[in-house]
C-alpha cells in the first residue's frame, strides 16, 4: 500500500474499526450499570464503586500500555498484534460481563462484576491504544492523516449513536420480553461484529512505516497540569461539563422505564436517543461552522453550556407534567444533546490551544502529554457520574425489577429523587463550570494571536539558526 495516498479500501477498513470499538464502549458505559443493578439486583452503592475503581485504573493503565506498544516489535508491525488480540480478548470478556451465570447472587454476583469489568476495560485499552496510535505508521502528516482522524472519530460517533438507537428495542425482541436473555444474545452480535470490523482494519491496514510513538507516564500529566495552568482550567472544566452530562446518560433509562413508563418505554428511549444523537451528530457538523460566523469560539463555549443548563430546566419542569408523548421531550433533547456535540468540538480546540500556550509560557509543547489527559479526565468523569448515579439508585431505592421489561411501580419519592438527580446536580455542575471557565480560562481570541505570532518568531529565528 502506497502510504502516500490511502485508497477506499484502506479508509473505510480504518472507519469501521472505530464503528466497532466504540459500538463496544458506548454498550459497556451506558448499560452495564442498568444491567448488574437493575436486572440483577446487585447494590447499587456496590456498583458505583465498582464502576469508579475500574474507569480510574483503566485511565491509570493508558500510558502502560502506551509503553508496551511502543516497545513491540514483530513482523506484523507493533500496532496490529495487539490491535487483534486485544480486541477477541476484549470481546470474550464483553460476552461474558452480560452473559452472568444464573447460578451467581449476593457476593459473588458482586465479584464477578467487578473482575469482569476491570479485566473488561483492560482488554478494551489492549486495543484502543494502538487503534489510535497507528494513524502514523501508514499516513503522511498533513491533510491526508487529519482527515483519517476526523474520519475515524465520526465513525467512532456513528458506533456510539447505533448502540444508544437500537439497544433496548433489540434487547427486548431478542429475549421476548427478558431483557436478562436479551441483552446476552445481543451482546454476542455485537462482539462478533466487533471482532469482525477490526479484522478487516487488521488486514486491509498495513504499517509502511516504523514510527517512534510518544507516550505520556502518569508523572509527566502530572507535572504538564502544574506547570501549564491552562492545561489545569480545560481539565477541571471537562471534568465538570462531562460528570454532569453522564449522570444523565446514567440515569435517562431508568427515567423512561419507572418515571415515563408504559409497556413499550424502550420505544420511546429509542425515539428519544435517535432525535438526541442526530442533534448531536449535525451540531457538531453543522451548528458550530454556522455559529463560528458570528462568535468566537469561547461565546460559543458559554453559549453551549447555557443551553445545557436551559435543557436541563426545561426537562425538569416537563417531568411534573401528563408526559403524554416523547415528542415533548425532544424539547430538552435538542438543547442538551445540541450542547454536548458544540462542547465535544470546543474542548478539543480549547486544548490544542493549551498546548501552544505550555510552548509561549514554558518553552515545552507537551502535545501527546496535553491530550492523554482529555482520557484520562473523561475516564475519570464518567467514573465519578457513575457513583453519583449509583447512589441517587441506592437512597431512593432503585432495585431488582426482574428479568422482565413488565412495568414496575416505584414510589412517588423516588421518581422525584431520580428526577432531581438527573436534572439538578448536572445543572449545578454546569453552572460551577461556567463561572470557573470564566474565571480562569485567559486564551481569547487576541490572546491567542498573540500566543501563535510569537512562537511563528520563535520557530522562524530558529529555522535561520
Amino acid at each position: 500500500m502506497d502510504k502516500q495516498s490511502l485508497g477506499f479500501k484502506e479508509k473505510f477498513s480504518y472507519g469501521i474499526g472505530a464503528v466497532g470499538k466504540d459500538m463496544v464502549y458506548m454498550l459497556t458505559s451506558s448499560y452495564v450499570l442498568y444491567y448488574y443493578q437493575d436486572l440483577l439486583g446487585v447494590d447499587p452503592i456496590a456498583m458505583g464503586i465498582i464502576l469508579l475503581i475500574a474507569r480510574v485504573f483503566d485511565a491509570l493503565n493508558d500510558p502502560f500500555m502506551g509503553v508496551i506498544v511502543a516497545k513491540t516489535k514483530t513482523r506484523w508491525g507493533k500496532f496490529r498484534p495487539w490491535l487483534f488480540s486485544g480486541t477477541v480478548l476484549n470481546a470474550l470478556i464483553l460476552y461474558l460481563l452480560f452473559a452472568c451465570p444464573g447460578s451467581l447472587h449476593g457476593t459473588g454476583l458482586t465479584a464477578y462484576a467487578g473482575i469482569v469489568y476491570i479485566i473488561w476495560g483492560v482488554t478494551y485499552t489492549m486495543m484502543d491504544i494502538p487503534y489510535w496510535s497507528m494513524i502514523p505508521a501508514f499516513t503522511e502528516s498533513g491533510p491526508e492523516r487529519e482527515s483519517l482522524s476526523a474520519l475515524a472519530r465520526t465513525c467512532a460517533g456513528v458506533g456510539s449513536a447505533l448502540i444508544s438507537v437500537v439497544t433496548m428495542m433489540s434487547v427486548h425482541a431478542l429475549g421476548k420480553g427478558n431483557e436478562v436473555a436479551g441483552f446476552r444474545w445481543f451482546t454476542l452480535i455485537i462482539a462478533v461484529l466487533f471482532v469482525v470490523f477490526i479484522t478487516m482494519t487488521c488486514i486491509n491496514i498495513k504499517e509502511t512505516s516504523t514510527v517512534d510513538m510518544e507516550t505520556a507516564t502518569v508523572r509527566q500529566m502530572l507535572s504538564s497540569l502544574f506547570k501549564n495552568d491552562q492545561a489545569l482550567v480545560m481539565v477541571v472544566t471537562i471534568v465538570l461539563v462531562n460528570m454532569s452530562i453522564y449522570i444523565t446518560s446514567n440515569l435517562v433509562i431508568y427515567f423512561f422505564k419507572y418515571d415515563f413508563g408504559g409497556a413499550s418505554w424502550y420505544g420511546s428511549y429509542t425515539l428519544f436517543y435517535t432525535f438526541g444523537g442526530a442533534m448531536q451528530v449535525l451540531s457538531m457538523m453543522l451548528m458550530f461552522p454556522l455559529m463560528r460566523r458570528f462568535m468566537d469560539t469561547m461565546k460559543i463555549f458559554r453559549t453551549a453550556l447555557m443551553m445545557a443548563v436551559v435543557g436541563y430546566i426545561v426537562l425538569l419542569a416537563l417531568t411534573f407534567t401528563s408526559m403524554s408523548s416523547v415528542f415533548i421531550l425532544f424539547v430538552p433533547a435538542f438543547l442538551i444533546f445540541a450542547a454536548n456535540g458544540l462542547l465535544l468540538v470546543l474542548t478539543t480546540i480549547f486544548l490544542a490551544n493549551t498546548v501552544d500556550y505550555g510552548e509561549y509560557k514554558n518553552g515545552t509543547r507537551d502535545e501527546s502529554v496535553i491530550f492523554s489527559l482529555q482520557t484520562f479526565v473523561v475516564k475519570l468523569a464518567s467514573g465519578i457520574a457513575a457513583l453519583v448515579a449509583s447512589l441517587c439508585l441506592a437512597i431512593f431505592h432503585f432495585g431488582d425489577s426482574s428479568e422482565t421489561a413488565a412495568v414496575v411501580t416505584m414510589a412517588k419519592s423516588s421518581i422525584i429523587g431520580l428526577r432531581m438527580t438527573m436534572t439538578i446536580i448536572p445543572m449545578i455542575g454546569l453552572l460551577i463550570a461556567i463561572a470557573y471557565f470564566n474565571k480562569r480560562y485567559l486564551l481569547n481570541t487576541e490572546k491567542m494571536d498573540e500566543i501563535t505570532s510569537t512562537l511563528n518568531e520563535k520557530h522562524a529565528g530558529e529555522s535561520n539558526d
